[in-house]
């Protein structure tokens, strides 16, 4: 183990909602809710306001919608959360060249790889991490939280103990009194399955995972999973951060306490993987031709579903919509315990556009009542908004779509770093109105 806290965990505070919130005005301090729209979509990131109310990722989105009604419900825009992220890695390149992006805005760094690698002790690591929470708060306006310690389990444990905003070094020889208290789903691994099973035989807490024996752990989980816990219990993970951009592909998978036999809940679990699978795959700047599903049955035998698209894509839309199609093939008779989403066959770049937008999912949110504009009629249309997304008016100028229906889209004009704009309805395929790109944020836009 290491002799001072060089391992350093950032996660960036909810990431998405927060950068919606800097990039338009009006969301600021507000529940903003951001992730598929649709009637099966799920929460990919709820800002702190929403969660209040019990939003929280994963969530379908008709549950958020009952919790937090008044929230702005809006579609992800990667590719500014891109952008920030972009910046984000940049600043953490500065500490170190040992920096490990697990999704846009998680990483980990080394930094006894870097240039303040001699000198690292608890309280210039302090200092570190001070400098670098202001950096990326005066480069992006958002906030973040980050853990220190002698390895990555530590840190990552760290950099959860006071969000959001929080900074948490730990000091080298306090590890246990940090593990001890927490349940045991703290720990990588333990996901809902394995954390009912070690519930049932009475151990709730990592202290009780690092006082039993290592061989009761592998009667209950195997001789893998077993001695992999053990050794994650009692404070010890040697596990290197890794810059490694030669992955052959990209996955996330989860299992379940229960097996899942309801076809509406596993594509909206399928939904929530895709989200993640896309995450890990833009962090690592990739994108790729081969969709994978993959599925464990009730009686443990493993199905895996591929399709081979034209091109690269890291469009979570494409993503998705394969996921589901190779889902219908299956047959979900008896139940799933594990679900897992994937992405091979990776290159360095995407092909824009293989399917077109997704129309599927129709945005729900009604005009606002302070809209100003006279609505003009419109003749039946196939065009398509989705809340939040990037629009440019011929004479109002950038803003973003609020909500469309009934022949209407009503756009708020407004712009990262400004006032809250005015808001407007028009026809909803009024030629004035075109598709925009996302602006960069300014500097200190942020809460």
């Amino acid at each position: 183990m290491r002799q001072a806290p060089g391992i350093l965990h950032l996660d960036m505070d909810a990431f998405y909602a927060s950068v919606e919130q800097a990039a338009k005005p009006s969301l600021a301090g507000k529940a903003v809710i951001v992730g598929g729209i649709g009637a099966r979509g799920v929460v990919a990131t709820a800002s702190y306001e929403a969660r209040v109310f019990g939003v929280r990722s994963a969530m379908s989105i008709g549950e958020a919608r009952r919790r937090c009604p008044n929230a702005a419900f809006l579609s992800p825009r990667f590719a500014l959360y891109r952008q920030v992220s972009d910046t984000v890695m940049e600043l953490l390149h500065r500490l170190s060249p040992l920096v490990e992006p697990l999704s846009l805005d998680e990483a980990f760094v080394d930094l006894e790889a870097g240039p303040h690698g001699g000198t690292l002790d608890t309280e210039r690591v302090t200092e570190i991490a001070i400098r670098l929470r202001a950096d990326i708060h005066t480069a992006t306006g958002l906030t973040c939280s980050v853990g220190a310690a002698t390895s990555k389990l530590l840190a990552k444990i760290a950099s959860e103990a006071d969000k959001p905003d929080g900074l948490c070094v730990v000091v080298p020889g306090t590890e246990r009194a940090m593990l001890d208290p927490l349940p045991v789903r703290a720990l990588p691994g333990v996901g809902p399955a394995t954390g009912d099973v070690l519930r049932r035989a009475g151990l709730d807490t990592v202290a009780d995972l690092a006082a039993v024996d290592e061989s009761e752990l592998v009667r209950l989980l195997g001789q893998a999973h077993g001695h992999g816990l053990h050794v994650l219990a009692a404070g010890l993970d040697a596990r290197p951060v890794v810059a490694d951009r030669d992955a052959k592909s990209v996955s996330v998978e989860d299992t379940f306490a229960t097996d899942l036999v309801d076809r509406e809940r596993i594509t909206r679990e399928l939904d929530r993987l895709t989200i993640r699978c896309v995450e890990r795959l833009r962090a690592a700047g990739r994108s790729g031709r081969t969709i994978v599903l993959k599925l464990r049955r009730y009686d443990f035998g493993t199905l895996t579903r591929s399709e081979t698209l034209r091109g690269p894509t890291d469009d979570p839309t494409v993503v998705r919509e394969t996921i589901r199609r190779l889902a219908a093939q299956v047959d979900f008779t008896g139940g799933i315990r594990l679900l897992g989403v994937g992405v091979s066959g990776l290159a360095d770049f995407a092909q824009q556009d293989l399917f077109g937008q997704d129309a599927s999912e129709p945005a729900a949110d009604d005009p606002e009542e302070d809209s100003d504009a006279a609505v003009v009629e419109a003749a039946p249309t196939t065009v398509s908004w989705s809340p939040g997304q990037d629009v440019v008016h011929d004479g109002f100028g950038p803003g973003w779509v609020q909500g469309s229906g009934v022949g209407r889209v009503t756009v708020r004009f407004e712009v990262p770093g400004g006032k809250p704009g005015r808001v407007r309805t028009f026809a909803i395929a009024d030629p004035a109105l075109q598709p925009g790109e996302p602006i960069p944020l300014p500097a200190g836009t942020g809460g």
